[in-house]
């Protein structure tokens, strides 16, 4: 087995940690500053403004295909990529992307809502979580009822990462009560304008999710996409795009923390002796930089499989569930070693401490994918060390 990278990764690898570095990192201070008196920590034309110099080095759409103007790469090197970017808390990503099932759109559409979201004009959001319906999908309650060439959508949507900021929404609505998830729920192309409202969501991070409130609003039977009765399909084809991507990016996080423990561990002097030579602060390292290889391996197995067209849905819940716990106990270990400093809002570990909490909910909790896991074991889908295939 060859666990080489091609000369294309490493160039990609290296150009994106020195942008992070040169670039994003430089911000810290000041989104730090902003997101304590209150404001947007990252603005929208800030990061315009970057995504914008990324693309005059051609990085633009990383996963997008080359024909929509995209690099069309891999999903290893994609992964890579979100490792560079996880170095920096700085909520920064490289730009010229769409969600896969945008890819699903029409012609009409893709005029509308694909390209102008690839380029950068408009922004979505995905609108499938509601207060009764988390990780339970099929208990979506949201209703669109046919009228005339219409539908009315009415129901409220809730925790929807991009609320805020999208013009318009992937709303997933019951068509058919009778058929249940499987065919009778359907996905809109629902403008704001058209007539939702969205209401920020306050998290304990900064994590800006929205409440979607659908009051009566009228989407024209032109505005599905896919088919009447397909939406719960593409849910799943949404909700799988890329789980990997996230603890990738959570990896890269974790390799940053793990540096600033060392070096903390080598200044940081008690009783005449810096506290690097106190093994129990040694085993924190230690343990910290095991269940970082560990993450590596689980993550870029995964997105292997996507690029192998194996069916990566296991290995991906596995990544993200490892990933989620592991980063939470890493930042925990990392703060400790700081002492009460890692605890003030001094220092940018707290801030780490409330994001990476995150990664154990959305996009799939820890016990959803324990669950997905549990079921693939118990079905015979995959046997115990033989997901390798």
């Amino acid at each position: 087995m060859d666990f080489s990278l091609s000369d294309e990764q490493r160039q990609v690898r290296d150009w994106v940690r020195t942008f992070v570095r040169r670039e994003v990192m430089p911000l810290e201070t000041e989104v730090l500053r902003r997101e304590r008196a209150g404001e947007r920590g990252f603005t929208a034309e800030r990061s315009k403004e970057l995504q914008l110099k990324a693309k005059q080095a051609g990085f633009w759409g990383v996963l997008t295909p080359q024909e929509y103007g995209g690099m069309g790469l891999d999903a290893v090197t994609a992964a890579l990529i979100e490792v560079e970017l996880g170095r920096s808390f700085v909520p920064f990503s490289l730009g010229g992307t769409a969600d896969n099932i945008l890819f699903q759109a029409n012609t009409e559409q893709r005029e509308r809502y694909l390209l102008p979201t690839i380029a950068g004009e408009r922004k979505s959001c995905f609108a499938i979580t509601e207060p009764g319906a988390g990780s339970d999908a099929r208990n979506i309650r949201t209703t669109a009822r046919r009228q005339g060439g219409d539908w009315v959508i009415s129901g409220e949507k809730t925790f929807i990462t991009g609320g805020n900021e999208a013009d318009f929404a992937m709303v997933f609505a019951v068509t058919d009560i009778e058929k249940g998830a499987d065919g009778g729920v359907t996905c809109f192309l629902a403008d704001r304008d058209m007539g939702w409202k969205s209401e920020p969501i306050d998290t304990m991070g900064e994590w800006g999710p929205a409440a979607l409130i659908f009051e009566e609003v009228r989407v024209p039977a032109a505005n599905i996409l896919g088919e009447v009765g397909g939406g719960f399909r593409l849910a799943m084809q949404w909700i799988g795009q890329g789980r990997y991507l996230l603890p990738a990016r959570a990896l890269g996080s974790c390799e940053r923390l793990v540096g600033m423990a060392i070096e903390q561990s080598k200044t940081r002097i008690t009783f005449g002796r810096p506290i690097a030579d106190r093994q129990a602060i040694q085993w924190m390292l230690a343990d910290s930089a095991v269940e970082i290889e560990a993450l590596r391996w689980l993550v870029l197995h995964a997105a292997w499989q996507v690029d192998q067209g194996v069916d990566s849905r296991h290995a991906q819940s596995i990544a993200k569930l490892y990933g989620g716990v592991k980063a939470n106990e890493i930042v925990d270990r990392v703060l400790q070693i700081h002492g009460g400093m890692g605890y003030t809002r001094e220092l940018p570990i707290e801030r780490w401490y409330r994001e990476l909490r995150l990664l154990r909910i959305y996009e799939g909790t820890d016990e959803i994918q324990r669950r997905t896991i549990a079921r693939n074991l118990l079905k015979g889908h995959v046997g115990v060390g033989g997901y390798l295939g």
